[in-house]
């Protein structure tokens, strides 16, 4: 194994995504419905992070289990095409996979299956000879790397999370939240609890900050030792808005190279809500990725929604 060192280590979260487009996310009457063609996608949420980081340049090593099954070497193929640094294990539980239903306004709902157990984990001598090398990790909520973060932090290398719609509650998620320095999660299903959620996170654990998107109302970011959380408008998008998926994953990685970087957390948020936007524009899932220079550039350009 070469020694050069990885900007970012993600770790969890490859598997595939069928993509149904409906007319509205509703259960219509009768027993069947007429929609249009249905397609594979090569996705989940770690899969997103990591070649969103690849596109903006940055040295990208992704690890995860997968099977050894037509979505696994679907999953291998794409990796080798785009030339992302992938090591996997195989599990014997198959390619996880998800079924997205996405409406005519580019909203989706997400089905994902849960084949991996829940106390199936990376090895311990498979992911240190990688975390070694990193000098970020991102860890996707798929539990097969809730046992890194002794290691993580012995090692003194900074770590990020997407908690995606956390309740507030959940005990899975709050490993992450009260684990990693940088959390992510989308405000969907804590409007009415947001403060509450956001000191939760920064003030049992040891996050920097929170950052909870939430879609065309923008974001809001609570900082350690802030009282409130601040709110960002989003970005006007430059292309129709057709597919959300992928978005939170792109505003993230955006967010993150901006970070890294060492611009201002404002800027950081500009950056991750431009990479969202642009990503909304493209059906499917992970289909289109922003690089650095279209990046700066549409930064450059950004303006805030109205209404």
């Amino acid at each position: 194994m070469s020694s050069t060192p990885y900007d970012v280590l993600v770790v969890g979260g490859a598997g595939v995504d069928t993509v149904v487009r409906v007319d509205e996310l509703r259960v219509p009457p009768g027993d069947s419905l007429h929609v249009p063609p249905v397609y594979d996608y090569v996705a989940h949420t770690g899969n997103g992070v990591a070649l969103g980081f690849h596109h903006l340049g940055l040295a990208t090593k992704f690890i995860d289990y997968l099977g050894d099954d037509a979505q696994g070497h679907a999953v291998l193929a794409a990796y080798a095409e785009r030339g992302l640094d992938f090591s996997h294990l195989v599990s014997p539980h198959g390619t996880p996979r998800g079924i997205n239903l996405v409406d005519a306004q580019g909203r989706r709902f997400s089905f994902y299956d849960s084949r991996h157990p829940a106390d199936l984990r990376l090895p311990r001598a498979f992911h240190l000879p990688h975390l070694e090398r990193a000098r970020h990790v991102h860890l996707s909520i798929t539990g097969v790397n809730r046992d890194m973060y002794e290691d993580i932090h012995r090692l003194g290398i900074t770590s990020s999370t997407d908690l995606h719609d956390w309740d507030g509650t959940n005990p899975h998620h709050l490993t992450y939240a009260l684990n990693s320095d940088y959390v992510f999660l989308s405000a969907a299903a804590v409007h009415d609890r947001l403060e509450e959620v956001l000191h939760r996170v920064v003030d049992e654990g040891r996050a920097r900050f929170v950052v909870a998107t939430d879609g065309a109302a923008g974001c809001h970011l609570l900082v350690r030792g802030e009282e409130k959380a601040r709110h960002f408008p989003a970005v006007r998008p430059e292309r129709p808005v057709v597919d959300s998926n992928g978005a939170g994953d792109a505003f993230v990685t955006a967010f993150l190279h901006a970070l890294m970087e060492g611009q201002a957390l404002q800027d950081c948020v500009v950056a991750g809500s431009v990479s969202g936007a642009f990503s909304c524009a493209s059906a499917g899932t992970h289909t289109e990725f922003i690089d650095l220079p279209g990046l700066r550039a549409a930064v450059a350009r950004a303006v805030p929604a109205v209404g």
